[in-house]
């Protein structure tokens, strides 16, 4: 089924312009009805990448307004990501844009990404960004190797659903590490995909595709966002 997808530029505070992807959910008429999901993209990709390209279709499959976006340094095609601020506020720009386009009227909406891009997307939401709920897709608890590094302090701060779908392997989320950090969130949901890496990947003697990975993780996300508006 194919998707009826709008592509548009979204204006950043300070001047310039990243590029969005809108993917609307099939039969979408009306605007004021379906909730948006926002997803960004991690460090070393950009919203092209494959994995976060079919989190987005397959979630607007699923009746959602799915959102993906560009960073600065991407847009820019930079391989070094911007620093934090100006990823927070280029994130906060879509939310805004999101919610005030008045072709799409969300009743609410929902934020996350891969690894940087979840990560980010919980700053803004401690930042107060009016949000529902957090999708964190491989959440970059530490750096590779420094698992006493934790990037969770402010997460506590956040009083909202949150949902962490990690691989098992993942490298930068060690679960041990994670889950004293869950124990702090009593909203946070935690969902696993076994062997998998950062990247979701899966040993070839586990027996499944990319794909299968994938549309489990889709199918874990969509229930729980469409649980947010319960």
């Amino acid at each position: 089924m194919k998707l009826a997808s709008r592509r548009r530029r979204i204006a950043l505070p300070g001047g310039g312009a990243v590029s969005a992807v809108v993917a609307l959910p099939p039969g979408f008429r009306r605007p004021g009805r379906t909730p948006a999901v926002i997803l960004a993209h991690g460090a070393g990709s950009n919203m092209t990448n494959p994995f976060l390209s079919s989190v987005h279709a397959g979630l607007a499959r699923e009746g959602l307004v799915a959102v993906k976006f560009n960073f600065p340094y991407t847009e820019a095609r930079r391989r070094a990501p911007d620093p934090r601020p100006v990823l927070q506020r280029c994130y906060r720009a879509v939310v805004d844009a999101v919610l005030g386009d008045r072709r799409l009227a969300p009743p609410w909406v929902a934020i996350g990404g891969k690894s940087l891009g979840g990560r980010i997307a919980s700053y803004v939401a401690a930042d107060g960004a009016p949000v529902r709920g957090l999708l964190f897709l491989g959440y970059p608890l530490h750096p590779a190797g420094r698992s006493d590094e934790l990037r969770a302090d402010h997460l506590p701060g956040v009083a909202l659903p949150m949902l962490f779908v990690q691989g098992t392997r993942d490298a930068l989320c060690e679960l041990e590490r994670l889950r004293p950090v869950l124990a702090r969130l009593p909203r946070a949901t935690l969902h696993t995909i076994e062997g998998g890496d950062h990247s979701f990947r899966v040993p070839r003697r586990a027996g499944r595709t990319d794909a299968d990975v994938w549309a489990e993780i889709v199918g874990v996300a969509a229930r729980w966002l469409q649980g947010l508006g319960a």
